[in-house]
């Protein structure tokens, strides 16, 4: 990793500037006014006690309720302070953001602590800094909020219907923001107290209100770059550690074109939000450093990123306050002057909101040393350069202060036109054209992979939310997994690859889809371990595996592969299976596979080789299922599973966990269930497990799988070993004889974000 070093004269002097805690810096405006790289004399930011949130994505759940504050514009020339809006004192400001001639602010405030955010605008002259209009509310609860906080939220620590937040202009003179109206819970989140915020886009007015992104997990701090897209925070972990990938993602302001910028395989730091573009230098980027929880409030260390380096790698990353780095979990690690460290959760200097004047130049809210990480008046507005010194520019004895921005107009970005196809659009469907599958794939030779498998992450709806006990496992709040992944998988079956590694194929819209390259035998030789939403109408290609977005199409253009001389394919079966949309449920899928080949041996009072495969019902899961997968701690390669393989626990670790794996590294290729029933299919790489495999084999030699039957197994394995088929139904064994028991989900109910029973048959 790249960094700063910050020499001990420099530290010796951050100690001394950040020690001044007057209400108001002349030294520190004067600094702003002659340096800064482009020219201004107002400031707008946000007075706001600190936030003492749990979580950095909590902020609007469980942040102790503290209001006052204020949207304010100083006065860099003069050194005073207005407030825009005194008739909001009694509520909490979150974050705003500047239109792109500076004669409006958009901002979210709550106003009550039984109440959600909403979005504000007014109107302010750029050059007086004076407010010019009247106050509007541009969005406004939904007409279902009273249910909603009936239905899904009492005794619930987000017991609120909504929330609407961190509210940005599009360059369309749309307004995109977060919100939770998408109704989903954190994956991760066990006691369902959490909720999941997603991008969503609006008009000037709040109407024609359009949801852009589809995630699992939260979303948030929309920042619209120079080409007009939008860039933001996207938490997500499909087979992967659970707090390590947030990372810095782009979108098109019509929903189009997901594509990550930087992330997604970097294990530290394990959130980057708050992100921004520098003047000037395309592809480079500013964020916030910020570890995830712990207690934490999206408070860390500011980096700046340089996008012509290698993505998959930390070089791309200087750290512009190296002396505090977030620890992978929680808390921070601080270097003082003579490079002693002290870990803890925040009496160090700690930064938010970074804002790029320029590449070696920033504004920021900061807290120096001392104080602790949530103390309500610490953060003040400060001058941060290249080499990490920071000068004070205002500190309110009495409120700490946030978001500090330039009044002053800016260059607007081109609006993007749309390509949306409306016939496409109209039956909720996406095409995606993959131009040579090889590339990335290292090792794998041409002609290897057949097909495609369509595997979507499906979120969490707060319609699954119980109101019984024991349903809990692994932090899920619905069950779906034992030790693997924590969000619901469901398959939408597979397309055809040409033989010049080519697809051209339909997949389903605003879903959380990921893809799984598969041999001649449906088993899969790489997996995705991210996912792509896709907007309805939306045509788009990619390249191949581990792609970045400098990568191009290789040998081949566009229009001359194979697949793209034929109309897309539709997602369809896999040998035995009727339709290509299926839920992936282990007691209806792999139970009747081993009841027919296999109990009669492995089951009974001594069943062969202390491995009990029947389907006879545990607490949570079934005897078979517990053998199979035994309790485990730790990530890929950190214990041996005698017959499954390696598998993904996304809470074993939390942290790391993200690194990139090769093909053949995952899934039936490394099992030595799969290789001991494949009839020399499956050759294990390592020398131990393929001599066990061979050994295995010549003792069940009498066993032969049919070719679905064997499919059945691979298809689970290859999919991470997922139990449940769906989020609904009571799961604990202690529920037997409820009706809604363990229900065998159809497909539709597996996919469906909907209860398909009464509420009050749950």
């Amino acid at each position: 990793m790249r960094i700063n070093l910050l020499c001990a004269t420099c530290v010796s002097l951050f100690v001394c500037l950040a020690a001044a805690r007057c209400a108001d810096s002349p030294t520190g405006r004067d600094a702003l006014l002659k340096n800064s790289p482009v020219k201004f004399d107002k400031i707008v930011f946000i007075k706001r006690i600190t936030y003492t949130s749990s979580h950095y994505y909590t902020e609007y759940v469980d942040s102790k309720w503290t209001p006052g504050g204020s949207l304010c514009v100083l006065d860099l020339k003069t050194g005073k302070v207005a407030e825009l809006v005194s008739e909001l004192k009694n509520g909490v400001f979150g974050r705003f953001d500047l239109s792109f001639d500076a004669k409006r602010i958009i901002f979210d405030f709550k106003a009550d602590p039984q109440e959600g955010y909403r979005i504000y605008e007014i109107d302010i002259d750029p050059v007086k800094g004076v407010r010019t209009g009247k106050l509007r509310q541009i969005t406004f609860p939904p007409a279902n909020e009273k249910q909603l906080q009936k239905l899904y939220r009492a005794n619930a620590r987000y017991h609120h219907g909504t929330d609407d937040m961190h509210p940005c202009y599009l360059p369309d003179g749309g307004v995109c923001f977060i919100s939770t109206r998408c109704q989903y819970g954190i994956l991760c989140d066990s006691p369902d107290n959490f909720s999941t915020t997603v991008l969503y886009r609006m008009g000037a007015d709040g109407r024609n209100m359009t949801r852009l992104s589809n995630s699992s997990v939260s979303e948030a701090s929309p920042a619209v770059l120079p080409d007009g897209r939008i860039m933001y925070t996207r938490w997500e972990y499909v087979d992967k550690g659970s707090v390590s990938a947030k990372c810095l993602w782009s979108v098109r302001a019509d929903g189009s074109g997901s594509a990550e910028i930087y992330g997604n395989n970097i294990e530290h730091p394990n959130t980057m939000i708050f992100g921004r573009p520098i003047p000037d230098r395309p592809s480079h980027y500013v964020f916030l450093g910020v570890p995830h929880c712990c207690p934490q409030n999206g408070i860390g260390t500011v980096v700046r990123i340089d996008m012509n380096k290698n993505i998959r790698t930390t070089e791309p990353m200087t750290y512009i306050t190296p002396y505090v780095k977030p620890q992978k979990w929680g808390g921070f690690i601080f270097t003082e002057p003579g490079g002693k460290t002290r870990r803890g959760p925040g009496f160090g200097p700690l930064f938010r909101d970074p804002y790029p004047l320029s590449d070696k130049l920033f504004l920021v809210a900061h807290k120096p040393k001392g104080p602790p990480w949530n103390d309500p008046k610490a953060y003040g507005l400060y001058l941060l350069d290249e080499g990490g010194k920071v000068t004070e520019i205002r500190q309110d004895p009495q409120i700490s202060c946030w978001q500090p921005v330039p009044l002053r107009p800016r260059t607007k970005p081109p609006v993007l036109p749309s390509t949306l196809d409306p016939e496409l659009a109209a039956k909720n469907l996406a095409v995606c054209t993959v131009t040579d599958i090889y590339h990335g794939m290292e090792n794998v030779k041409r002609g290897t992979i057949k097909y495609i498998r369509i595997i979507e992450q499906a979120p969490r709806p707060w319609a699954t939310r119980r109101r019984w006990p024991g349903d809990c496992y692994d932090q899920q709040h619905a069950c779906v997994t034992k030790d693997t992944h924590l969000g619901l998988k469901v398959q939408h079956g597979v397309v055809p690859v040409e033989d010049d590694g080519s697809a051209n194929f339909v997949v389903p819209a605003m879903k959380n889809i990921y893809f799984q390259a598969l041999d001649a035998n449906y088993m899969s030789v790489q997996t995705e371990r991210t996912y792509v939403n896709y907007m309805a109408g939306e045509r788009r290609s990619c390249i191949g595996c581990h792609e970045t977005p400098k990568d191009a199409a290789t040998a081949v253009a566009r229009g001359t592969v194979k697949a793209m001389k034929r109309p897309p394919s539709v997602p369809g079966p896999q040998p035995g299976e009727t339709s290509g949309g299926r839920a992936l449920d282990y007691a209806a899928d792999v139970q009747p596979v081993l009841d027919k080949h296999c109990v009669k041996c492995h089951g009974g009072k001594e069943p062969k080789a202390k491995l009990d495969l029947t389907g006879k019902l545990t607490a949570m899961f079934s005897v078979s299922y517990e053998s199979l997968l035994p309790r485990r701690r730790g990530g890929v390669g950190r214990r041996r599973f005698v017959l499954v393989g390696p598998t993904i626990g996304e809470n074993h670790p939390k942290s790391g966990n993200v690194r990139y794996l090769p093909p053949w590294s995952l899934g039936s290729h490394t099992s030595v269930l799969v290789a001991m029933h494949s009839k020399g299919k499956v050759k294990l790489k390592d020398p131990k497990q393929a001599a066990h495999a061979t050994r295995l084999a010549k003792e069940h030699k009498k066993i032969n799988l049919k070719p679905e039957e064997l499919l059945k197994i691979t298809n689970w394995v290859d999919t991470n070993c997922q139990y449940y088929g769906a989020y609904w139904g009571r799961k604990n064994l202690r529920h037997k004889q409820h009706p809604n028991f363990r229900p065998v989900p159809t497909f539709q109910q597996a996919a469906s974000m909907t209860c398909p029973i009464p509420e009050d048959q749950r």
